[in-house]
């Protein structure tokens, strides 16, 4: 592609800047992926250096510390605790003691049982007392899965605080080596809420993400690889074990489906395609015409300002779960709008708004721009208040019209401010489970796809597909596992390309 220079461009006729920014930004996607490759090779790299460095020093340090440094390796704490610092030799200590007791009590067994997920399921045992037939839950595969992750990553964390304690012998012994004091437990305590009081304050929520974000995230990717479906829910039915990459293969393969049905490939093809579909309306209807309502409301001379915004702000008052459900039924066969269409004479059969595929997405994006116009109004509202207005008085000396002064101020300045939420609400707008969920439920039921799992319809969302293959009798959590990884690549990388696109990233010195 050629690469036009400033002046070139300014040369250019609207239509052909127009073609050219296009053609750059998909030009720039290759180019933006690869470079998303290349970053994630220099952290592995870069990764794999520091912890050549690291095994390098835990190594010098032993060879040159003294007995107290040495011991440390064996004993966490006991080099604090002989220079005087009881308060981080105990910690240390304690912890390791907490770790050797996990690991010999139920660590161990959830590791050794990772491997296989369990080996017996549940049985039948007939109890004579009773004269019948007792089940007797044995190994629990959900429960082996979580704690043998749960496990792992307390290890990891303990190798990260026997590294501390190496880093702090060794530090202790350079401090005394210089002839200073080291700091006592009260001097600690008191970092804790001085110096260190970030580290305080973050050392809860840090644990929270680990355990509540973090955990169930690695959990979710694992479930990818199993057969965890309600048929084998590890537990009351059977055991599930590992199957590789037999789910992806089942996902990715373009093999028809039961009945000449389209396969499970075609189907999220379909499917992902609409959430894009869904995505970029869903994102841009609210934004312009959210920007245009703010203008209008703001234009100087327009009465009532206050009463307009109210109005608008009610949509966000009313729960969805309430507003949603009752435009749904407004707009069925027998609903409000097609009763009223009926009884002015403007239409003989009832509209087919849930019943037809293209009438049921062009309808639920109509219906988003109710629900998301008040969102950017507000947001808008505040930007249009901080434009400066010399920019507009010297646009109008200059005879800038009003589409002028939109095109080459509003515009700009909102896009530099709001371009981060436009990325956010795109993302989004992929997993907008309400809006699909309580407008239609997916439908009209998409029969072609009635071989892939869950009741697929024309409006599905992968959100809400996902929704769906988790319920129910057969709730395959380990395809839904497959769907989610795959919808985080596709938004990942959708993120990165648009991200570095925006003009807040790019031209963020041009509005200082």
């Amino acid at each position: 592609m050629k690469q036009y220079s400033g002046l070139e461009i300014l040369r250019l006729s609207k239509w052909q800047r127009f073609l050219y920014k296009l053609a750059s930004f998909f030009a720039a996607i290759p180019h933006a992926i690869a470079g998303f490759f290349k970053r994630i090779w220099g952290s592995i790299k870069g990764a794999g250096l520091k912890v050549a460095n690291e095994c390098r020093d835990i190594v010098s340090a032993f060879v040159h510390g003294d007995y107290k440094t040495k011991i440390s390796y064996f004993i966490m704490g006991f080099g604090n605790m002989a220079r005087g610092q009881v308060l981080r030799g105990i910690m240390f200590l304690l912890f390791e003691a907490v770790f050797i007791f996990y690991m010999v009590t139920t660590g161990g067994y959830w590791l050794s049982m990772l491997g296989t997920l369990g080996v017996q399921g549940p049985t039948k045992t007939y109890d004579p007392v009773f004269d019948t037939y007792v089940t007797q839950y044995n190994d629990n595969s959900f429960k082996i899965l979580l704690y043998g992750v749960l496990t792992i990553f307390f290890i990891i964390a303990f190798i990260y605080t026997w590294r501390v304690n190496i880093r702090q012998n060794q530090i202790a012994e350079k401090i005394q080596a210089s002839g200073k004091k080291l700091k006592s437990g009260k001097d600690d305590l008191r970092s804790l809420v001085d110096d260190q009081f970030h580290k305080t304050l973050l050392a809860l929520p840090l644990t929270g993400i680990l355990i509540f974000t973090v955990l169930p995230i690695v959990f979710m990717i694992l479930v990818a690889f199993t057969n965890y479906d309600g048929a084998h829910n590890g537990f009351s039915n059977n055991l599930f074990t590992w199957v590789g990459l037999d789910n992806f293969n089942t996902l990715l393969s373009w093999t028809g489906g039961k009945g000449g049905t389209q396969s499970y490939s075609a189907t999220f093809g379909e499917i992902l395609s609409w959430t894009l579909i869904w995505a970029f309306f869903a994102t841009f209807s609210n934004y312009f015409l959210g920007m245009f309502v703010a203008m209008m409301i703001n234009k100087k001379g327009i009465r009532l300002k206050k009463m307009w915004r109210t109005i608008l702000v009610l949509t966000i008052a009313i729960p969805q779960f309430i507003s949603l459900l009752y435009v749904s039924k407004m707009f069925a066969q027998n609903g409000l709008i097609n009763l009223m269409l009926t009884d002015l004479g403007w239409i003989k059969q009832p509209l087919p708004f849930w019943t037809d595929p293209t009438w049921a997405r062009i309808t639920v994006i109509l219906i988003n721009v109710w629900i998301g116009i008040p969102h950017l109004m507000l947001i808008v509202t505040g930007i249009l208040m901080n434009i400066p207005a010399d920019l507009y008085e010297s646009a109008r000396i200059d005879g800038a019209n009003a589409w002028q002064q939109y095109q080459k101020i509003t515009l700009p300045y909102m896009l530099f401010v709001t371009g981060p939420y436009l990325l956010t609400s795109f993302t989004g707008n992929m997993n907008n489970f309400n809006v699909i969920y309580l407008l239609t439920g997916g439908g009209p039921t998409n029969a072609a796809a009635s071989g892939a799992a869950g009741s697929v319809g024309h409006t599905d969302l992968l959100i809400t597909w996902l929704f769906k293959i988790t319920t129910g009798a057969e709730s395959q959590y380990y395809l839904a596992s497959v769907v989610g990884i795959l919808v985080f690549i596709v938004v990942a990388l959708i993120s990165l390309v648009v991200y570095s696109v925006l003009p807040s990233i790019k031209n963020e010195e041009d509005f200082q």
